[in-house]
């Protein structure tokens, strides 16, 4: 069966489509897998995870919200709403940012830094049963090759941009 994407004729053959939907179902089960797990071990979602690993990274343990947005894959209003729970957690905090009255910064706290600790062998544990445990590593630097073909580096020779 091919699919047509009505006026643009881009046909996507069953084949083509079912990779497609491998990879959807294949993140979808991984990231479930990983949130089960840090929600039953350490009561934090994937999500506030993320957001503590991302400021951890970060020199000064912080990062503009726009940034942190960008980088975490959540909208503005959703990352603040995660922000304000972390932060009634005691695990950031908010900063004004002198150079611009507009804008915040979210900090990593000492307490959120502990908690991420806490957290990090569970991630990991699930990253390597989910994931790097099931491909060999001729198949992981394939993987890594497709995936850097679908989203080249912005900032070679940087850690991050």
């Amino acid at each position: 069966m091919t699919i047509t994407a009505g006026e643009s004729r881009e046909a996507i053959s069953s084949e083509e489509l079912e990779v497609w939907r491998m990879l959807q179902r294949a993140q979808v089960r991984i990231t479930r897998a990983l949130e089960a797990d840090l929600l039953v071990e350490h009561d934090l979602a994937l999500a506030s995870y993320d957001v503590l690993l991302q400021l951890s990274e970060s020199p000064g343990r912080r990062l503009r919200m726009n940034d942190l947005a960008d980088r975490v894959l959540l909208s503005r209003s959703g990352l603040t709403r995660l922000i304000d729970r972390l932060q009634r957690d005691g695990l950031v905090e908010r900063e004004a940012c002198t150079s611009d009255a507009r804008g915040l910064f979210a900090v990593l706290t000492d307490g959120g830094a502990a908690r991420l600790a806490e957290a990090a062998p569970t991630y990991l544990r699930g990253i390597r049963a989910q994931f790097l445990d099931v491909l060999d590593g001729d198949e992981l630097r394939q993987c890594a090759a497709m995936l850097n073909k679908l989203f080249p580096d912005p900032c070679p020779g940087q850690d991050s941009c």
